[in-house]
């Protein structure tokens, strides 16, 4: 009997994240793929333990992850930030989700979470300087640790 479900985002994302992966000049492997398909649809920042887990096989072992994400954070495909509990968290690169936004991270369970403001109006750039990255993070508790009253993991 057919499977009658729906595609994953990963399989119909494809073909468009392989052409990204050749254009930044390497080959499109099963493994980029699915790393780079999972970040483009992430609602926020993951980190390599998220990763494994949403994928959710052993196709891809822990060595391979860790030089697939190295190898999307040197070709510029995606960003790497600690967290505050030195968590590196991979998101996707300019103009994904994570482009131009703020984050809010929460002191008590840890989380991560994109909120729906736009960034702030960069500050005027002395002579010379360029700016490459505009990146704004607040911090405090979330909803959830406020409710339960919940402290650090």
């Amino acid at each position: 009997m057919p499977d009658s479900s729906p595609p994953s985002p990963i399989s119909t994302a494809a073909p468009e994240i392989a052409d990204r992966i050749r254009s930044a000049g390497a080959r499109a492997t099963p493994a980029r793929i699915r790393v780079l398909a999972l970040l483009t649809s992430a609602p926020v920042p993951l980190s390599h333990h998220d990763i494994e887990t949403a994928l959710g096989d052993a196709s891809l072992d822990r060595v391979t992850l860790y030089r697939v994400l190295d190898w999307l954070v040197a070709s510029g495909l995606a960003v790497k930030r600690a967290d505050e509990r030195r968590v590196w968290r991979f998101t996707l690169a300019g103009g994904g989700q994570h482009h131009s936004h703020i984050h809010f991270r929460c002191d008590g369970c840890g989380r991560v979470y994109c909120l729906d403001a736009p960034a702030p109006v960069p500050p005027v750039m002395p002579q010379g300087f360029t700016l490459a990255h505009l990146e704004l993070d607040l911090s405090g508790r979330c909803a959830d640790c406020n409710r339960s009253g919940g402290g650090v993991r």
